[in-house]
């Protein structure tokens, strides 16, 4: 919804459909379907899955279990009609186009999706049911021929109460958008930087998210493989991914190959301790399988995916993180991010930073902001972490350009160093 504009479409997150795998022998096959279709059809599909050489893979010897989950919510997506999520959406859109004269457009997005799987194998008998919605307020400011737009974000294990969670902050992202028009830019230099939550997530997971996804170690493209046991980061640096981790969108019960989702602890105190990885990766290095196996419907593979990444809280506070900083800033809300896993560098653009000097936020505002580093530097430089944990999961990550799944990203305060422009 926009000023506009009104649209109600499917999410691109539904799916209905089945994937079958099987050992031949050597290694695995797939197919999927999406239609009825017998055993000798399905046998038929398998048959043809795979053309030249096998890659041979030892049988998985899962634990047998039977088991079913499902999650509450609020309020379930079918208690509350399309019309009254519209309208509602509708009031939010018109009290904040109200709010200034230089706001142009608001755009407000409020998705949800009802998540139903079964596992089925000769061991396992597996049901999970959940439900995760998420929105989006994107107020557009414009003064003269400057325009400015930011993003007030929300997600979560929920359903129709994210609205009211959304009603609560329209005239903070309103106030945001306008007080972004009279930003200016940051003079590109290495700077102390304190990261708000999210961008500390953003930090997590372009750090420590593909580069730690263990089917990179097998292809041999992933640096993080070679520092198992050693140190990476600063002693205040933990960093956590699990589908049991947090509750958040990254959230499951089980993966997409009957795995049980955990809390993989990647790093403890600075030392990296393990990766992530889906069932076949585990299997070719002889590891235990972490619980993320992940497709990104039923017609694509599953591969190592993270799930909830996020760096845990410490003992600092932000007052006294600020008070410490000479010269530096603080950042808030990410935009994008990339990483290199075989070089470890990373990049994420912030959508804005406030400046501190001599220990006090000066009031000035620099927007936008590209942050860059080499991951084991910008992580030993942690020298802060707040004690409040917070996730967000409104975003999507794709593996190679592709392979889209969702997951959830977050962390404390924390306070290290990078290189911003």
């Amino acid at each position: 919804m926009r000023r506009d504009q009104v649209s109600v479409q499917d999410s691109r997150w539904n799916e209905r459909g089945c994937a079958v795998r099987v050992h031949d022998g050597t290694g695995y096959r797939e197919a999927s379907f999406n239609r009825p279709l017998a055993a000798s059809q399905v046998l038929g599909m398998l048959s043809g899955a795979q053309s030249g050489p096998r890659v041979p893979y030892p049988v998985h010897r899962e634990q047998p279990l039977r088991r079913r989950w499902q999650a509450e919510v609020g309020l379930l997506p079918s208690a509350v009609s399309a019309e009254t999520k519209l309208a509602r959406l509708a009031a939010l859109r018109d009290r904040a186009l109200s709010l200034s004269s230089e706001l142009v457009d608001v755009r407000l997005l409020f998705e949800e999706v009802t998540v139903c799987k079964l596992f089925l194998s000769g061991k396992r008998e597996l049901e999970q049911v959940y439900h995760w919605s998420q929105g989006y307020i994107i107020p557009v400011a414009r003064r003269g021929q400057d325009t400015r737009y930011v993003y007030e974000l929300f997600s979560g294990l929920k359903g129709a109460e994210l609205l009211d969670e959304m009603d609560g902050r329209v005239e903070a992202a309103v106030a945001l958008a306008v007080e972004l028009l009279s930003a200016g830019r940051v003079t590109p230099g290495l700077y102390d930087v304190i990261l708000s939550p999210v961008v500390a997530g953003l930090l997590a997971h372009e750090a420590f998210g593909h580069g730690v996804e263990m089917d990179l170690f097998v292809k041999g493209r992933a640096r993080a493989a070679s520092y198992l046991g050693l140190p990476v980061a600063s002693g205040l640096v933990t960093l956590h991914d699990g589908a049991r981790a947090a509750q958040q969108v990254g959230s499951y019960w089980f993966d997409d190959e009957g795995t049980l989702g955990g809390d993989t602890v990647i790093v403890e105190q600075g030392v990296m301790r393990a990766g992530i990885s889906d069932l076949l990766s585990a299997l070719k290095l002889g590891t235990v399988p972490t619980g993320h196996g992940r497709r990104e419907s039923f017609e694509r593979k599953a591969y190592a995916r993270m799930a909830n990444t996020f760096f845990a809280g410490g003992a600092d506070r932000l007052e006294d993180m600020i008070a410490s900083t000479s010269r530096g800033y603080l950042l808030e809300k990410y935009s994008s991010g990339m990483e290199d896993p075989r070089n470890w560098g990373l990049q994420g653009i912030v959508e804005f930073g406030r400046e501190i000097v001599d220990g006090k936020l000066t009031g000035r505002v620099v927007s936008p902001v590209i942050m860059t580093g080499y991951v084991p530097e910008v992580l030993g430089s942690v020298s802060a972490a707040g004690a409040q944990v917070v996730l967000t999961g409104t975003g999507m990550c794709g593996k190679g350009n592709k392979e889209y799944v969702k997951n959830s990203m977050g962390g404390p305060f924390l306070k290290c160093r990078l290189r911003l422009g």
